[in-house]
């Protein structure tokens, strides 16, 4: 399959596939409740204080006014319209409508209007609200899918301290996105084979992409995609099948998690042995128990060997090397190498 065939339908940028985090308000419904209520609590008062002066007020129809009329009456003055068929005759009556019911209705009108204000302004805030996220969102993280091995890689980041608003998940489905946006992440809706769905997600000024959809061939198109976007970025990406990794690294992913083989990895240790297969999926959940976590080496750690650290080294990263610890080049650390060890979760 070309590449060209493969973007043969991109289409441009739509930025209502673009969904930030919601700020902590009411939702839209609710406050649209809120109002109406407002408005029918100043009518409702309006009306009992008409009626409560009746007496002061003339109708033209009969000369009287019922209930009816009062409601009525303040109906067609809180809405401005004033038909002047029931007109306040009573010096009491005025002086109510001027400090009064004068008053009411400029609360009923800013109600009306602040709520019609606010629906048309709310496009205009959410595109502001974009183009800034869009100027200052840099070097940060794209995780494509937010199935179950999607979620647990954010969890998983943001235990080690990554920040929310460095997250960007695509998805093709809006329910994942809703989820996204719900946990305080930006979401793309759209099908990340696509390099416009990518260029949505600003990928091509990140630093990190996660590839991890449902299935194995649709994880080859974006990894290759993500590498035309970004030749620098580090791209790790899951599949479920072994004989499928290969083709990942060669669409240019860093880091390649078979689930299918680590799974059954894990079955067969818990097999031999439950209690290692507890102590290993301690391990691969971040924050309890026991983490796996590199760090920089210390300057008291540096001319040591890897064995005299407090943590328990597992291999030693030397430029772009993974040393095993006990290789001869790992004997001792430098200052500029960093170590992979087990800690303690919290410790770090």
């Amino acid at each position: 399959m070309s590449r060209a065939r493969l973007h043969a339908g991109d289409e441009p940028g739509r930025d209502t596939d673009i969904l930030l985090p919601a700020r902590k308000a009411a939702p839209a419904l609710r406050q649209v409740a809120l109002r109406l209520a407002m408005a029918l609590g100043v009518l409702v008062a309006t009306t009992l204080i008409v009626w409560a002066d009746h007496a002061g007020y003339h109708d033209n129809a009969d000369g009287t006014v019922d209930f009816l009329d009062s409601a009525y009456y303040a109906t067609v003055t809180l809405s401005t319209t004033g038909y002047g068929d029931i007109t306040p005759v009573s010096d009491a009556a005025r002086l109510t409508n001027i400090f009064v019911i004068t008053p009411l209705r400029v609360i009923f009108l800013i109600i009306l209007v602040g709520t019609t204000l606010e629906v048309l302004t709310e496009r205009t805030r959410q595109q502001w609200r974009l183009n800034r996220w869009r100027s200052t969102v840099r070097e940060h993280t794209v995780v494509v899918g937010y199935g179950t091995k999607g979620r647990h890689a954010v969890a998983t980041l943001l235990g080690q301290g990554v920040r929310k608003d460095s997250i960007v998940v695509v998805d093709p489905q809006r329910k994942a996105i809703d989820q996204a946006t719900g946990d305080g992440l930006v979401g793309v809706l759209g099908d990340a084979t696509r390099t416009d769905t990518l260029r949505r997600a600003e990928l091509p000024t990140a630093s990190q992409v996660v590839v991890a959809p449902e299935r194995d061939d649709t994880a080859v198109l974006i990894t290759l995609t993500a590498r035309q976007l970004n030749k620098g970025a580090t791209v790790v990406a899951a599949v479920r099948e072994d004989e499928n990794a290969p083709l990942l690294r060669q669409s240019g992913a860093d880091v390649v998690v078979t689930s299918s083989s680590s799974a059954g990895r894990l079955l067969g240790m818990s097999m031999l042995s439950p209690h290692a297969g507890a102590v290993m999926e301690d391990l691969f959940t971040y924050g309890t128990g026991l983490d796996v976590v590199e760090r920089p080496v210390t300057r008291a750690e540096a001319g040591r060997s890897p064995r005299e650290c407090a943590d328990l080294v597992l291999a030693v990263v030397r430029g772009r090397r993974v040393l095993n610890y006990t290789d001869p080049e790992a004997a001792t650390l430098q200052l500029t190498d960093r170590v992979i060890t087990i800690q303690r979760a919290g410790s770090a």
